[in-house]
């Protein structure tokens, strides 16, 4: 409470500073009203305080490099002075290498130990004729019957089918409506031949060897997709220049110095003169799955390069089987009796279990496919578009990953999917949820049609990608992207097991029954 002034009983404020003659004697002139002169002397106030605060740093800096003259003049030889600690984030320290080499090194460690936990309780099971078996559809000897082999073959008449309906179209035999259901037929059959196939011929097919299968075909309906969306945009472009020619009676050429690529005019493929078979399966080839007229090229085959990346290939792959066969089989096996209990925590350590492995597979797979096969098939091709992934492992939200870890598969989506349906005056958020969709059923179709059960785990778990993806960016948004990307990582080493998991428990009970579960739960 302020005393109330003598006399007049109100509160009598005193200043902490003299109010500036100026700013009186102009109050005084021009008798403006009470709240104008209150802004003029928070402003007064505030600019002398700025004045103060710059002057006060100033003497402040200029006593401290005195004081620390007169410090370092001293004869005790002072050796301290102001500085950070190195884990502060003020002290500009970046350099923890010593430290990511001592974790790379406990890494390593671990590995080592758990793999001779496993050498030590399974022996060695690494057999190569198993998976001779395997892909051979269960027997050890190669037969030209297989129907995997005529499978492979016979994806070539919906290739050269789509090639004829096109060329069709170029020469406006066929309307576009009646190439659509043409069109949609022949992708409609890609995607049921392999289903069809695994439920009917069933034990004549191995799971490996329908698992290629059913990749390859649906490599194939994407690659169509994108050739007939591509051809459809060359046809929208010349029926324009037509009606342009029509009225101008003469079209502008372009000239041989504004083609990309270093290509002149008679090198440059234009519609539809790229409805060649030569085209279409250049680009069924190449590691892409986006079509264009004009791919980017390289101008020599670097040897030394492709032979690093064939070397790549041929021993990671062996690598890759070696361990399947002596680590994951053998883990995934062993927990099927505790998960189908749904023992919490003797679940939780099967899935911690296999997570290592799996996730340590995961990634050479990725490495040997996206970098080695993809670089390998690209110089031999002489593909110049190397761009097959992006920094996913620094993403930082589920959105980010997505985005960055398959650039192929991002491309075609956006483009192909995307983009259209943006165009078409739908929302974002119906285009998301339409990628998320046709992934998630690509994701169950390679998953259900080579176990021949369909019980929508992928789907779900692709799916649950869309809430999860608002949950990343609430975490990056309030604790940060370095818990965002932690978040990204743990979605990756736990969600693959666990998954792994719930199919092996089901493909057990489809096929071998309840009786034999826990028989087959103890196999080694």
């Amino acid at each position: 409470m302020l005393p109330p002034s003598e006399g007049a009983g109100e509160a009598r404020i005193e200043p902490s500073e003299p109010i500036p003659t100026q700013t009186v004697n102009s109050l005084s002139k021009d008798e403006i009203d009470g709240k104008k002169s209150v802004t003029y002397l928070v402003d007064d106030r505030r600019q002398n305080l700025r004045l103060r605060r710059t002057k006060s740093v100033a003497r402040a800096e200029e006593i401290t490099k005195e004081a620390e003259k007169v410090r370092k003049s001293q004869p005790d030889k002072p050796c301290h002075k102001p500085r950070d600690s190195l884990f502060s984030w003020s002290s500009e320290f970046r350099d923890f290498t010593g430290l990511v080499n001592w974790g790379f090194l406990l890494l390593f460690m671990g590995g080592l130990r758990l793999s001779l936990e496993n050498l030590l309780k399974y022996g060695i099971r690494i057999d190569p004729i198993q998976w001779i078996i395997v892909l051979n559809g269960g027997t050890a000897e190669f037969s030209i019957e297989n129907p995997s082999v005529y499978l492979f073959i016979y994806i070539n008449v919906h290739i050269l089918f789509t090639l004829w309906v096109e060329k069709l179209l170029a020469k406006e035999r066929i309307r576009w409506n009646q190439a659509l259901l043409l069109h949609i037929c022949n992708l409609s059959l890609i995607i049921m031949i392999p289903v069809i196939s695994s439920w009917t011929l069933k034990n004549k097919f191995g799971l490996v060897g329908l698992t290629l299968l059913c990749t390859v075909y649906t490599i194939t309906f994407l690659k169509l997709w994108s050739y007939i969306h591509v051809n459809y945009w060359c046809r929208l472009v010349r029926s324009k220049s037509q009606q342009q020619r029509r009225r101008a009676f003469s079209v502008v050429q372009p000239h041989p110095s504004d083609v990309d690529n270093g290509k002149s005019m008679n090198e440059v493929v234009s519609y539809p003169n790229n409805l060649t078979v030569h085209d279409l399966y250049f680009f069924m080839a190449i590691p892409t799955l986006c079509y264009e007229l004009n791919f980017p090229r390289t101008s020599r085959i670097r040897k030394r390069f492709l032979i690093k990346r064939v070397i790549e290939v041929l021993v990671g792959m062996q690598v890759v089987l070696g361990l399947f066969q002596q680590w994951i089989i053998p883990s995934v096996k062993n927990s099927l009796e505790t998960f189908s209990k749904m023992e919490p925590v003797p679940a939780t350590e099967r899935l911690l279990k296999l997570a290592i492995p799996n996730h340590l597979l995961w990634l050479i797979w990725f490495y040997l496919c996206f970098h080695s096969y993809f670089n390998m098939l690209g110089e031999v091709l002489k593909f110049a578009d190397r761009d097959f992934y992006g920094d996913w492992w620094n993403a930082t939200n589920i959105d980010v990953f997505w985005r960055s870890w398959n650039m192929p598969i991002h491309r075609w989506a956006v483009r192909h999917l995307y983009m259209p349906l943006i165009e078409r005056g739908y929302g974002k958020t119906v285009g998301s949820v339409s990628v998320f969709l046709l992934s998630a059923f690509f994701h169950e179709y390679l998953v259900s049609v080579p176990l021949r059960m369909f019980n929508l785990w992928a789907f779900s778990g692709m799916m649950l990608q869309i809430p999860l993806s608002a949950v990343s960016h609430f975490v990056e948004k309030k604790a940060g992207p370095r818990l965002g990307n932690v978040l990204v990582w743990m979605s990756l080493i736990l969600g693959q097991p666990l998954c792994i998991m719930m199919y092996y428990h089901d493909y057990v009970i489809t096929h071998f029954g309840k009786d034999l579960m826990e028989q087959f739960s103890k196999m080694r």
